[in-house]
């Protein structure tokens, strides 16, 4: 590992540690501290109510799972798939696998039903190299992709929330999103760590 990364992961192993949200993430039993970046735009944006249908991309260690399952409660249904394992969570289906393969999404939309999903969540992210114009192209990648699966199995008075990161990509990821969803927002949580260039967008309502 060069000097830099070495300086660069010392610096966010300290921040982590020191961390108001990992602490308070700890204390409320969350497996991860992006919980409250997702109760903040809930919070916000009204976006889970109880009985509602989500599905969840890139759902592990399960932090957002945990808060999406205990807001729509046991008559709602959670869906939550990811390449790496998770642990389980109360009255969450979990579908381990690469979404994007047919074999996988079938799976997710038998798990939905035919009435689909209210809510597509991602909070996706890929595994970063460092080189930051490559990193970039492979988060809106994934933002594509997510937007994509939420295409297909929303219902029209759905809603989209999907991570991305401000740069390359990213004015004409939003105008894909105006072009599909009657209503767009971006948002920036306070959980988000001020110097990093990740917001969320939270988008509703397609386009017939």
């Amino acid at each position: 590992m060069s000097g830099s990364r070495s300086k660069s992961s010392a610096r966010w192993l300290r921040e982590h540690v020191q961390d108001a949200h990992v602490k308070q993430a700890h204390s409320d039993g969350y497996r991860s501290r992006a919980v409250y970046k997702l109760r903040e735009i809930d919070e916000k944006d009204g976006l889970l109510a109880k009985g509602a249908a989500v599905l969840e991309l890139g759902c592990a260690p399960g932090g957002w799972t945990q808060y999406v399952a205990e807001r729509i409660g046991s008559k709602g249904r959670v869906v939550a798939s990811d390449i790496l394992p998770m642990d389980a969570v109360a009255d969450v289906e979990f579908i381990q696998g690469d979404f994007t393969e047919a074999s996988v999404a079938s799976l997710i939309e038998e798990s939905l039903g035919p009435a689909g999903a209210d809510l597509v969540i991602s909070d996706m992210a890929p595994n970063l190299s460092g080189v930051a114009s490559s990193d970039q192209a492979r988060v809106m990648a994934l933002a594509e992709l997510a937007l994509d699966t939420a295409v297909r199995v929303l219902n029209p008075e759905g809603a989209f929330v999907v991570k991305v990161f401000q740069g390359a990509g990213f004015e004409e990821f939003v105008k894909a999103l105006r072009k599909t969803f009657r209503n767009v927002k971006v948002r920036k949580p306070d959980a988000s760590r001020s110097r990093s260039r990740e917001v969320y967008l939270v988008a509703r309502k397609l386009i017939s």
